[in-house]
């Protein structure tokens, strides 16, 4: 099997279940005479590199690496584009999460507050959360303390880690309020980490998207549109395929799209998260 006739993908490992997920997927895309192959980075920043040098097909991105891969290709005259997506990465929100006896009624209420977060680089736990504080008129690190909970900085908040600390945080007192997803709002109740008598949700964000396949625009066509058409074509009812859906969170993959992430985009500006980034793998490329 040689690189010419393989679509090679980019994945981060960000748990040790994200080798048989792309095993499975792999023996999967054989059967559908489609060869298919994975890279596994450690971090985003170095698999958007990795795109951009032409190493990889496909990225599996965070929506914080989508943003990444956006804008270094723009910065050198490419386009990058959104191709497929999960069902479960669509219309997604987050929540800051309150003790269920906290005076405060609004995000304005959390002026002096010590507020839990997830990773710095997290946009669901972190960036998006301290968007609408901001916006609310509590400015990050100036009108309230942000407590971090840095969990494997460079996954995006794809380790839910600091997430769960940051819960944990609000139930032990060390904070007055904690920001997270709304799935693992749920998931933290059915683990018992907070307990839903015991808190309560004083904020949830509009809808955003979340990770996606991303392809530049040199990408080899026939590859990619091949591996679009067999995602779109998985079916959940399909018992050869139900179990490599599972693994991935998912019931059905969707068509790529961007209008979800706004509200990211507006956080990475108004946070200057990236800026730094962009500039230094300008540098290199240019070198």
């Amino acid at each position: 099997m040689t690189r010419d006739s393989t679509l090679v993908l980019g994945a981060v490992a960000y748990d040790a279940k994200v080798v048989p997920i792309w095993e499975g997927f792999r023996r999967w895309f054989a059967e559908h005479k489609l060869a298919f192959d994975y890279v596994l980075y450690s971090n985003y920043e170095r698999q958007v590199e990795a795109h951009l040098a032409g190493h990889i097909d496909v990225a599996w991105n965070s929506p914080l690496a989508w943003i990444e891969a956006d804008r270094a290709a723009a910065a050198r005259g490419r386009r990058a584009r959104a191709v497929a997506m999960r069902d479960t990465d669509c219309d997604l929100t987050s929540i800051v999460v309150v003790r269920a006896d906290s005076p405060a009624r609004s995000l304005a209420d959390l002026r002096g507050a010590r507020i839990a977060v997830g990773a710095g680089d997290s946009p669901q736990a972190t960036l998006i959360p301290m968007l609408h504080l901001a916006a609310a008129g509590v400015e990050p690190g100036v009108d309230a303390e942000i407590v971090r909970f840095d969990v494997l900085l460079g996954k995006h908040g794809d380790h839910i880690g600091g997430e769960r600390d940051a819960a944990r945080a609000l139930v032990e007192g060390r904070v007055d309020a904690s920001c997270m997803i709304d799935g693992n709002h749920l998931l933290f109740a059915r683990e018992g980490v907070l307990q839903p008598d015991a808190t309560r949700v004083l904020f949830q964000t509009p809808a955003y998207d979340h990770c996606n396949f991303t392809v530049l625009e040199d990408a080899r066509a026939e590859l990619v549109d091949r591996f679009v058409e067999l995602l779109l074509a998985m079916s959940y009812d399909d018992p050869a395929v139900r179990p490599l859906l599972d693994m991935e969170g998912l019931k059905a993959w969707r068509q790529g799209r961007t209008s979800g992430y706004q509200q990211l985009e507006r956080a990475v500006d108004r946070f200057d998260t990236i800026s730094g980034w962009l500039a230094r793998v300008g540098a290199a490329q240019g070198s």
